[in-house]
């Protein structure tokens, strides 16, 4: 990627930063003046607790999306994950590090697949990922029977519901992917191997970077954010859900989108993700604590997804 050209995309998705960020802290205003329960310190944290989910999901959204492709498999995988992690404990008695590592495994198998299918097979990235989707929802309700699995051991409940000090668990959880995250995008050569994918695919082919196994590598790691995702899921519900992910994925392309990422690849970041996917929390945890029922609420989060496209255009 050029020097003046990769300037100017810093710029561009700064300028969007800075609009997301700024729609946070008014929205956030505005229902601590609603609502007298919302600027406290046990609903802060509920809203970093809420907002763990699509947040470490959008970790990895971030990454496929500047890559140029897309993932809609990804709630599918946070049900899949957390239905095999509480089968292998409360049906088969393993342990919780079992469960967390077949859960993972999981996340990654499925990433792997949508990988080797967009890239060997040829197939656009919203079509492998829907076909890939089903079928792990799919998988997620035969292996379950469309039920619930219980029985969980109370270490595994930690994960989600646990606290260190003040703070959830799922919020330490956030900090170390997102700082994991930023890192490999920003300091890694295979970060900029991503960026350089997005910004012009065949200029990266002609560079001699590998772009199938980069392409690969960003939908394993997106399935692993997924998986976590799902065990954060799964921990919180103190159960396996074969439903539980249930449109999660387009919460992750929204929260991605609205912190700035390009949807035609090559811009974006980790940090406007989280701005996104926290934005997207205090929407739902203040609607809710006015009274606002949750079909409103999905009728203002798609208008919101809305004016961050067309602020995307008028930024550039």
């Amino acid at each position: 990627m050029k020097g003046p050209e990769n300037k100017r995309k810093i710029k561009l998705l700064k300028q969007r930063e800075f609009i997301a960020f700024a729609a946070l802290i008014i929205i956030f205003m505005a229902f601590s003046l609603a609502s007298e329960n919302f600027f406290t310190l046990f609903n802060v944290m509920n809203i970093f607790r809420q907002a763990s989910i699509n947040a470490i999901i959008a970790v990895g959204m971030t990454f496929v999306i500047i890559s140029g492709g897309i993932d809609l498999s990804v709630g599918a995988i946070v049900s899949l994950s957390g239905v095999m992690a509480a089968m292998v404990m409360g049906n088969w008695g393993m342990n919780s590090v079992v469960g967390v590592l077949c859960g993972l495994i999981v996340g990654i198998v499925i990433g792997f697949i949508n990988g080797f299918v967009i890239t060997k097979g040829g197939v656009p990235p919203i079509i492998a990922t829907v076909a890939s989707m089903t079928i792990a929802k799919g998988l997620a309700l035969v292996l379950t029977g469309g039920r619930s699995v219980t029985n969980l051991p109370d270490s595994f409940s930690v994960i989600g519901r646990g606290n260190i000090g003040a703070l959830p668990i799922p919020v330490f959880i956030i900090i170390i992917t997102y700082v994991f995250g930023y890192v490999l995008l920003k300091k890694t050569r295979f970060g900029a191997t991503v960026f350089g994918i997005g910004g012009n695919e065949e200029a990266a082919r002609l560079a001699g970077t590998s772009v199938e196994w980069v392409k690969i590598r960003v939908y394993m790691f997106c399935g692993a954010m997924s998986a976590i995702s799902g065990l954060i899921m799964a921990s919180r519900l103190n159960s396996g859900q074969p439903l539980a992910g249930d449109g999660l994925d387009l919460n992750a392309i929204a929260a991605v989108v609205i912190g700035g990422a390009s949807v035609n690849g090559g811009v974006g970041g980790v940090v406007g993700s989280l701005i996104g996917a926290l934005l997207m929390s205090v929407l739902t945890n203040g609607f809710d604590l006015i009274g606002m029922g949750r079909y409103y609420q999905m009728i203002f989060t798609g208008i919101v997804l809305i004016l961050a496209v067309t602020l995307q255009k008028k930024t550039r």
